[in-house]
């Protein structure tokens, strides 16, 4: 539904709604680096179900920016939900992935009928379509593979890093100072990820150790 409504705006909207985006995105991405990371836990992720009341405004929401800021069904569903804590990484990105195909096919839907398919640049679309097709079983596989804390902590360096110019951007950071920024945020989301690995390791350990003592 709000894939539909936006392409009649997209064009106006896109230069507003960018920046609110990647601002929100990069407060998020650095709570769920935090919440998967170095928050002190034993499990960053408690399974609880997550109401209708919520997800139903979230899916409009994202729909509505993933057209009218040329992308942000993904961005914005995934941290959200793992920001919530009340699903595991790997099932937030399946979920969003797999819900995602229906978002795009609306949006398509809506820009064939505003534009034509004479506007869409065809040998973009099939270059974008062979890559996503390579990539995403290994995505899958990967996904499936690493553990929630390791994955977490993976997913929001990967928001963070992919919206860092646009956030900048729109805070006004500029020349050496958004260098120096950039690489600060990459320094600090390889040592989250080796410290993720370190406690994940310490908590296969301790489990190991648990079940291996006598009741």
């Amino acid at each position: 539904m709000g894939a539909i409504a936006v392409t009649w705006v997209a064009t106006v909207a896109e230069e507003l709604v960018a920046p609110v985006v990647a601002v929100f995105l990069f407060v998020l991405g650095v709570y769920v680096l935090a919440r998967f990371s170095f928050r002190r836990m034993e499990k960053p992720v408690v399974e609880r179900p997550i109401s209708k009341g919520f997800l139903a405004p979230l899916g409009l929401i994202a729909g509505f920016l993933d057209v009218a800021g040329g992308g942000g069904w993904g961005p914005i569903s995934t941290p959200t939900l793992l920001s919530s804590g009340r699903m595991k990484p790997r099932k937030v990105v399946g979920t969003v992935d797999t819900s995602e195909f229906v978002v795009a096919l609306a949006a398509s839907l809506g820009f064939l009928l505003a534009l034509s398919f004479a506007e869409i640049p065809r040998s973009v679309v099939g270059a974008l379509l062979l890559g996503g097709i390579v990539a995403a079983p290994l995505a899958a596989f990967v996904v499936r593979a690493l553990p929630a804390r390791i994955l977490g902590t993976a997913v929001a360096g990967v928001i963070l890093i992919t919206n860092m110019r646009t956030f900048m951007g729109a805070v006004g950071i500029e020349g050496a100072t958004a260098t120096l920024l950039y690489a600060l945020i990459v320094v600090v989301w390889v040592v989250a990820l080796a410290h993720s690995i370190m406690v994940n390791r310490r908590e296969k350990t301790r489990n190991e150790v648990a079940e291996g003592q006598p009741a």
